[in-house]
């Protein structure tokens, strides 16, 4: 079984989450409790599921952590690759 390509993961994850920083602290915060899913199509050809989640980091209302997660729909699925970052009330991120 080919394993997943993990470059092509990062180079995903990474995307995603240059487009979330791009957004307000608000609309971040909107998504908090929900979670987001979509397909894309990495440059080696193989879909990538990635997940998207946002938790307050410490308490409501506070900064808020973005995680993305990516896998290939393999063993991948149970220990996916992630990366996050948080940003404050005021737009800046930690």
């Amino acid at each position: 079984m080919m394993s997943m390509n993990e470059q092509v993961a990062c180079a995903l994850i990474a995307t995603e989450l240059r487009r979330l920083q791009d957004l307000s602290y608000s609309e971040l915060a909107a998504l908090v409790g929900k979670v987001e899913t979509k397909e894309l199509v990495g440059e080696d050809g193989k879909t990538y599921q990635l997940e998207i989640q946002a938790f307050w980091d410490s308490k409501k209302g506070a900064d808020v952590r973005l995680i993305v997660a990516a896998d290939d729909g393999g063993w991948r699925a149970f220990k996916p690759l992630t990366g996050d970052f948080i940003m404050r009330p005021d737009g800046s991120l930690v």
